[in-house]
Formats: structure tokens, sequence, C-alpha cells
């Protein structure tokens, strides 16, 4: 169990140490602690007491607290990232004495164990921003939402931007093949579908192919085509906590997995070609999807259909219209990807959509 005692939260200073500093006598709570410490892949530094001035006290990112040790701290300064942690679920006293030290949080054990481990691999890692995240998917089948996922992923990393292309689509074909990398080294989707609990954000993107300067999830050619939901979750929360731009190619068909996916979106681009049985079809994913996703647009394919514009369709949708997504012609091997050519028409429109898009994640 895990309580807050709401403070705010400031970012971690530069110089401060990246593993979590542990104030405790109690023997038994400190191998907990180190336990998860070591899970999580983070060393920390282990104190009876406040360190003099200038050590972790003041350097840490994260301090956690054994509830034997907290009258020793009653006179330290106040500081954020103070975890009060004890084991005794029925003693009131607790949340008094987290007053007392300025604890932001109060965290019993042993079932607050993955929301510790979660926050000390945050620190481990050194979390900043979350990456901006953007979905495709299309308003009707072959609308080209592939096409237009792997063009901004490309012209993003042309940028130097970090950049991880997600294809959520299992049977989409697969990215890699899009962008000539069908026998690239890397793991991809299957080999994620068994995991549990927290995926790191360095180890994610180490262990993907890189292509085009950009990494990339992808299928295989075997059979799987379910991941868990949690696993989803999962990998697209360690995507996002390695900040730049995440790109994720979605299925048009709104299961567990592709809600837990538009859950962590911050824009959803739907591709509609511009014709009206297009716009029907895409009527129903953007009401599907529009309960997930909150900031859903409209990018328009053509050519058009007599009475049909980029602008009346995004207005038959009821959506922001992002603009006319120009055609391209990639070479099937992949060497040219789609966007590739920094100053074909797909390129600028997608250069244009990065530079409306707010700072976030480092991608300014």
């Amino acid at each position: 169990m895990a309580g807050a005692i709401t403070h705010g939260r400031t970012p971690a200073a530069e110089g401060r140490q990246s593993g979590p500093l542990i104030v405790t006598e109690d023997v038994e709570l400190l191998d907990d602690l180190l336990r998860l410490c070591a899970a999580a892949g983070a060393r920390p530094e282990v104190h009876h007491g406040v360190p003099e001035r200038g050590g972790g006290w003041e350097t840490a990112e994260l301090v956690l607290v054994g509830d034997d040790a907290a009258h020793r701290l009653r006179g330290a300064g106040r500081r954020r990232g103070v975890v009060l942690v004890g084991r005794d679920q029925d003693d009131p006293g607790i949340w008094q004495r987290a007053v007392e030290i300025g604890a932001d949080h109060v965290l019993m054990l042993p079932d607050g164990e993955r929301w510790l481990v979660d926050r000390i691999a945050d620190v481990a890692e050194g979390v900043g921003a979350p990456a901006l995240t953007v979905g495709v998917l299309g308003g009707r089948g072959g609308a080209g939402a592939s096409t237009l996922a792997c063009a901004l992923a490309v012209t993003s990393a042309r940028r130097g931007r970090r950049t991880l292309l997600i294809d959520a689509d299992p049977l989409g074909g697969g990215l890699d093949v899009l962008l000539g990398g069908e026998t690239a080294e890397g793991l991809r989707w299957p080999a994620f579908a068994a995991s549990r609990g927290r995926v790191g954000g360095s180890a994610l993107e180490e262990s993907l192919p890189e292509l085009h300067a950009l990494r990339v999830l992808s299928w295989d050619r075997g059979d799987t085509v379910v991941i868990p939901p949690p696993t989803v979750r999962a990998v697209l929360a360690a995507a996002r906590r390695r900040g730049g731009a995440v790109v994720v190619d979605l299925p048009r068909r709104i299961d567990e997995g592709t809600a837990e996916a538009l859950a962590q979106l911050d824009v959803g681009v739907l591709v509609v070609p511009a014709e009206l049985r297009a716009v029907a079809s895409a009527r129903r994913v953007a009401s599907v999807a529009g309960m997930v996703l909150r900031d859903l647009r409209v990018a328009v394919r053509g050519p058009y259909a007599p009475g049909l514009d980029d602008g009346e369709v995004a207005r038959l949708l009821g959506l922001p219209l992002v603009g006319e997504v120009p055609a391209e012609f990639a070479r099937p091997d992949g060497s040219v990807p789609p966007g590739g050519a920094a100053r074909g028409p797909l390129a600028r429109f997608c250069t244009a959509f990065w530079e409306r898009m707010p700072a976030a994640g480092g991608y300014v």
C-alpha cells in the first residue's frame, strides 16, 4: 500500500546520485529495501540517520526512511522525494510521523513493493520529461496509416531527436519490412509477450533494431498476434520514459491492448481517404478511439471524391484538421523509407506536423 501527501514535485537537480538514500536501523527492513533496489538496478546509499551536510540528504532524488528512524529526522531540513516506509497497516501514527519529517508518501510493505520498485527504477534511469507520443490509425483499411507513421518517425529522427517507432498492429505486415529491416538484429513484440511488470527504458531501446537512425519495435514472422494488455502498457511506458518522440502505428480494431496504447498517447492522427465510405468508416473508428484519446485529429489523403475537400472531411468527422497527406512512393526494398527524401512532399508535411506540436519530452 502506498499513500501520497501532496507537495508537488521538483525535477532532479544536477549532481544528484542515481540511487536512493536509505535511512533505517531495522535490519529486516533494510534487507527488503536493498532487495528492491537490486530489482530496480539501483545502488543505494545507506545511513542510520541524517547524513552530514552536503551528503545524500541533499543530493539523492529519492529518500527511503524506515518508520523506525523517523524520529531521527525531525530536525532535518525539508526536501522533496521522501518516502516513509513501514509494515504495520494498523498504525495510524505513521501518518503523523510522515507529516513531521515532510514525507511525500507513506508506503507499507509488502503491499507497496511494486510501486516502490518502479519509483526506484525511475530514479536509476534518470527519468525526465516523457516523450511526445503520437499515434496514427487508419479511418479504413489501406488508408496509409503505416506509411505516415513511418514518415513521422523518420522525419523526427532526421531532426536529431531520440525516436522510437512502435508497430501496434499485429496484422499489418511489420513496419520493419516497410523500413527495409526485416532481417535486422533485435527483439520483436513476441519477445516481450511473457514479460511481467516493469520494462526498463534504456534496456528496451538498446534491444530493438536500429533502422534509419531510429529504433523500431515490430513483429516477427511467427504466429503470435496477441500481446497481453499489461505488457503493452509496460512497453509503452518504458518507451515514453526515454524522452524524445514515440510514434505508434495503431490497428483500426480497438481491443484491450490498443486501448492501453491509446491511453498513453499525447496526440492521435486519423488518416482518412477523401471518399464518403472512408469518412463513414472513420467516424466509427473516431468514436471508439475518442473514448480513450482526448486529442484526436484528422489527416486527409486524396484523390478527392466530388464535393469533398480536406476541410469538409474534417467537418464531417468533427475533428481538427492536420492537413492533406501528400502521395510519395517509397522504394520497395526500404532503402528510401517513407519520408526518407528530406525535401520530398511527405517529409515536408511531417516536418510541419512536428513543428506544430508542443514541446514535450525534450522535443522542441
